[in-house]
């Protein structure tokens, strides 16, 4: 067969379903060859929407999604969504095209290096130089891409290599089970916890995986221990649950910090060094176990005294099967404060004030989503309150990224969820300015007949910077700009554009563009300007009046 016909049978053997991406000359034998798969080609409007799409994917299945792009332009192209898978932990593998490797017909013309290019960014990154290679290379990419801790990985297939005529068979996948904890760790990490007595448990971005959710809920069923998540762990357990105590959505003076500070062991699970760390050791200070899929990355406010290294769920319920509650657990100073963030959490919710306030946004969009309903939020200040207010009820159904924390991944993220499921309501919700970034797959939402929701929050400025620039005491310069009609905008891709003026007439309208077909957009003004009171001096102020 042609070389470009086993790249795609290999794809097919390893479960693939989805191409996304942008083909060009280079790509076009693969192109053909794709035409006579099961394998649905999702035509994007920009690579970097292709590659948000393909890891979001990877994040919501565990199985790598795949991008496609040309050389030279294309491929560059998928350079910042390589880092967002890569930092994400969302298995993704990107198929680049190249110019003839055999002979030269354009001299250097749209070459650069994309292996070297895609080296930082990638767990692995090959140019096909043999069509005789493509299984194993096809097998170790992917292998790599869904392997803890999951991430990018890189092919390059030139054009003359995928025309040759090869007589290999794809590489089946190997059976294969994560390692286990060794005994003495998990019976180190068991007599900490009985000898605890203001013990939590922390929930990361690593613990956000289906078998891990179902041995947390059982342990904290089990146990009674409270427990906080970071953004990337946000839905691990139902945040409606009482032992719940909070997402550390700011850096520090939260009520949830204080739960910390009040800790004597934090049992962390899943944790990641790209998320900012909610709690600080020190050398006589609290005691730290970290379960995890890999050891911990040692540095000087994270030195863990017990590591349970191995298969989380595993770990988990080997920790829970050798334990029961102690009677010398005292969580009275954890419940005081969860009392304390509720309340700070519901304040302002049913704020009339327009244009819309946070607190209000965040209420509404949780009133109108069902449980299972997913939000796919792009970056920017709104995603702090989000992550804050906003209770996740499952896994995976608040889709923020903490780790690369990109603009312009909120509506391709959004779309790639509703082709994962179909059958949820999807939200995309995006500031004026991530939306702009990628605003042309509007065109492809729609032609795909997606049923999809699109939250514009317009501010018209970078309001995340602006927050942080009235922190520093600096006077407001260089962060405003201009905005198009967004309703008009929407129906020129033959989406359906919708515009509030009002606060009462959010909730209404959300919950009917959800239940509705088609693409909608929703434009919001919304008032950024007591972010800086709020989230950098009345919260601390009132976490502060507890008297930890």
């Amino acid at each position: 067969m042609k070389a470009s016909d086993l790249f795609v049978t290999a794809l097919e053997k390893e479960g693939v379903e989805f191409v996304f991406g942008i083909p060009g000359e280079e790509n076009l034998d693969f192109l053909d060859s794709l035409s006579r798969s099961n394998i649905r080609l999702i035509l994007t409007r920009h690579e970097q929407a292709a590659g948000f799409m393909a890891a979001t994917y990877g994040r919501l299945t565990g199985k790598s999604g795949v991008c496609l792009s040309t050389l030279g332009p294309g491929a560059t192209n998928l350079v910042t969504a390589a880092a967002y898978a890569q930092l994400g932990g969302m298995p993704m593998l990107m198929i680049t095209g190249q110019k003839p490797v055999k002979t030269s017909k354009q001299g250097q013309f749209q070459i650069i290096d994309i292996v070297d290019m895609m080296r930082p960014l990638t767990k692995y990154t090959r140019q096909l130089v043999s069509g005789a290679n493509i299984p194993s290379r096809v097998r170790e990419a992917m292998r790599l891409a869904q392997e803890e801790k999951p991430g990018a990985v890189h092919l390059e297939l030139p054009e003359d290599i995928a025309a040759e005529q090869v007589d290999e068979v794809p590489i089946p996948a190997s059976l294969v089970r994560r390692p286990v904890a060794e005994d003495k760790s998990i019976h180190a990490a068991v007599e900490m916890i009985r000898a605890a007595k203001s013990l939590l448990l922390l929930v990361g971005a690593g613990a956000n995986r289906k078998r891990t959710c179902n041995m947390l809920r059982q342990f904290v069923a089990k146990l009674g221990i409270p427990f906080a998540t970071t953004q990337m762990g946000k839905g691990v357990i139902d945040e409606r649950d009482p032992l719940f105590l909070g997402n550390t959505a700011l850096s520090s003076n939260d009520f949830v910090h204080l739960a910390f500070e009040a800790a004597d062991l934090i049992i962390n699970v899943g944790h990641d060094v790209v998320e900012k760390p909610p709690f600080f050791m020190r050398a006589g200070g609290v005691k730290v176990i970290h379960v995890n899929f890999s050891s911990a990355s040692v540095d000087p406010v994270y030195f863990p005294q017990v590591e349970v290294e191995g298969d989380i769920a595993n770990s988990i319920w080997r920790l829970k099967e050798n334990l029961e509650p102690q009677p010398n657990w005292d969580f009275s100073r954890f419940m005081t404060v969860r009392s304390a963030a509720e309340a700070s959490v519901a304040q302002g919710a049913d704020d009339d004030r327009f244009p819309i306030y946070p607190q209000r946004l965040v209420a509404d969009v949780r009133n109108a989503v069902q449980k299972r309903g997913i939000i796919a939020l792009d970056n920017g200040v709104y995603k702090i309150w989000f992550a804050r207010n906003y209770k996740a009820t499952a896994p995976n159904t608040v889709l923020l990224d903490n780790a690369l924390a990109t603009m312009g991944a909120g509506l391709p993220s959004a779309m790639a969820a509703k082709l994962v499921h179909p059958d949820r309501q999807v939200m995309a919700i995006c500031g004026d300015g991530g939306f702009m970034m990628n605003s042309q797959e509007l065109e492809t939402a729609v032609r795909l007949n997606l049923d999809l929701v699109v939250l514009v929050l317009r501010d018209d400025a970078y309001g995340m910077i602006k927050w942080k620039q009235a922190n520093m005491g600096l006077k407001n310069f260089g962060l405003d700009y201009g905005n198009p009609d967004f309703v008009k905008y929407a129906e020129a891709y033959g989406a359906n554009g919708h515009r509030v003026a009002s606060s009462e007439e959010l909730l209404p309208l959300l919950s009917h563009c959800l239940d509705s077909p088609g693409v909608h957009l929703i434009e919001v003004p919304v008032d950024y300007s007591e972010n800086d009171r709020i989230l950098n001096h009345e919260i601390q102020e009132l976490s502060s009046s507890l008297g930890f």
